[in-house]
Order: C-alpha cells, then sequence, then structure tokens
C-alpha cells in the first residue's frame, strides 16, 4: 500500500518536472493569463512548499521552514533552481512514505490542515490529489502558452 502511493508521488514528480522542462521559454513559467491567478511556476513553488512541510517536515522529521507567501510572490527563480527542487522532493517523498509504519497512517495526521482530522493515510492521499491537481494547471498553462502543443 504505502510502496504505491511512493510510486504514484514519484511519478506524478516526475510529470511536473517533464512539464517544467517543456516550456518552450523561461519566461513563460511566470506569465500570469487573464482570469487566472497563478504562473506555473509559482505553482511548482507551492507544490515544493506543500510537500517539503506535510511530507518532509511534519511526517519525515526533515528540517524545514515553510515561506508559504513566496510560493506566490511571482519573483522568477531560474529553472535550473526550479527542477532541481522537483527532483529532490520526487527522491524526498517517496522515501518518507516508504519509511512509514502501520500506527503513524492509521493516526492523525498531526496537523487539522483542512478543518477536519484525517488519518496520515487520509491526507497522503489529499496531498497526491493536490498534487495531480496543481499539475493539470502546469499542463493547461504550458498547453496555452505554446499554442496547444501536448507532450
Amino acid at each position: 500500500m504505502l510502496n504505491d502511493l511512493a510510486r504514484l508521488f514519484a511519478r506524478d514528480l516526475s510529470k511536473v518536472a517533464k512539464q517544467i522542462q517543456s516550456f518552450e521559454e523561461e519566461s513563460q513559467l511566470w506569465m500570469v493569463l487573464p482570469g487566472i491567478a497563478n504562473s506555473a511556476g509559482n505553482l511548482a513553488l507551492h507544490l515544493e512548499g506543500n510537500l517539503r512541510e506535510y511530507v518532509g517536515r511534519q511526517l519525515g522529521g526533515i528540517d524545514y521552514v515553510r515561506n508559504r507567501p513566496r510560493e506566490f510572490e511571482n519573483t522568477p527563480v531560474p529553472i535550473f533552481d526550479l527542477l532541481r527542487s522537483i527532483e529532490e522532493i520526487a527522491a524526498m517523498v517517496p522515501q518518507v512514505i516508504n519509511s512509514l509504519k502501520e500506527p503513524q497512517l492509521l493516526a492523525l495526521y498531526p496537523e487539522n490542515v483542512l478543518g477536519m482530522e484525517m488519518t496520515t493515510h487520509c491526507f497522503l492521499i489529499h496531498l497526491h490529489g493536490h498534487l495531480n491537481y496543481h499539475s493539470g494547471q502546469i499542463d493547461y498553462l504550458r498547453r496555452i502558452l505554446s499554442k496547444g502543443k501536448a507532450l
């Protein structure tokens, strides 16, 4: 069960990296389109911050101080740094998930993040959905900015 979830995170984070690499111009990562609140770059930073906080720090005990407002400032980060961060969490998240034991999965997640208590297992499923939600947004932004080219 855990191995499957870890593999899904690894797979889908690699898709995010591929999306980021596929932007025709680095500047497109930071473009905000009418009616859309965030750039693809900001969404990638948000995914990184989210997973470092909720998986890395809270479940894995990895030192991290989240700066959530920074995730949405739309201050460009070099694509190299953005990709390196995604690769780091693509390695870290599965490692932390695979280190969890059944009692940890069945216990309540350490923080009530969404206004309702849930088990760690349930919260990990939520985080995977959150990852894919924003990954889809990144994909659509890339397609719009590159005139509809699919990967």
